[in-house]
């Protein structure tokens, strides 16, 4: 992997800020427009519209938010493991029921933060791999205190995840909202002591981390 350009820890945090707003105001918008309608239109069908819009939106927007919280937050930091279900769970809260599908495929237990803190960025990271959606097959082999990682991406025109590529192999891109995402990914990688990778495969786009030697 490619020396990592190293923001300052307030130009890192400013820019995860900017990553999370991003992805709630969509959600956190479509909540001040369906109440606007149950203020302003007496139309039945329409108030049964806008609570339902209302509904959807507030579960992503809570499904966000969670996510962050464990993704680029301190949750949990009373303890040094987290929950593999609990990972599991916020996983297929951020995902969805829309385009995009989540198989897991690994035994339960408690490992250690920092692993599930990189393993949820990679779920994130290889959702910009189905940009047409997809299945992303979760794979967790080895044990507990050094685990393996492959996250398997299948869909139509799947593709290596968004800028990940460039900040393993270069050149790196300028940082910001968008690309903080892959940046952050390969630092946790560093900190866990593991290894990512971009693999091809007959079936799809691999992203993988294995234990560093």
């Amino acid at each position: 992997m490619t020396q990592l350009a190293a923001p300052s820890d307030l130009e890192l945090a400013a820019l995860i800020s900017s990553k999370i707003c991003h992805d709630v105001i969509g959600p956190v918008g479509a909540i001040y427009n369906g109440l606007e309608i149950l203020d302003e239109d007496n139309n039945v069908e329409a108030k049964s519209y806008a609570m339902d819009v209302i509904r959807n939106v507030t579960e992503q927007a809570s499904a966000k938010l969670q996510f962050a919280r464990f993704a680029f937050g301190a949750a949990g930091s009373a303890g040094s493991t987290i929950d593999l279900t609990t990972a599991e769970n916020i996983s297929r809260g951020f995902i969805g029921a829309g385009k995009h599908k989540l198989v897991w495929k690994g035994a339960p237990g408690h490992m250690s933060k920092d692993f599930v803190k990189l393993l949820l960025n990679m779920v994130a990271s290889a959702l910009t791999a189905l940009p047409r959606g997809g299945e992303i097959e979760v794979t967790i082999t080895g044990t507990l205190e050094a685990p393996t990682f492959r996250l398997t991406c299948r869909g139509d025109r799947a593709r290596p995840p968004q800028h990940l590529g460039e900040f393993l192999n270069g050149p790196q891109p300028p940082l910001d909202a968008m690309t903080i995402q892959a940046y952050y990914t390969c630092r946790l990688a560093g900190l866990a002591r593991m290894r990512l990778a971009i693999e091809q495969a007959p079936d799809g786009i691999v992203l993988a981390a294995y234990m560093a030697s």
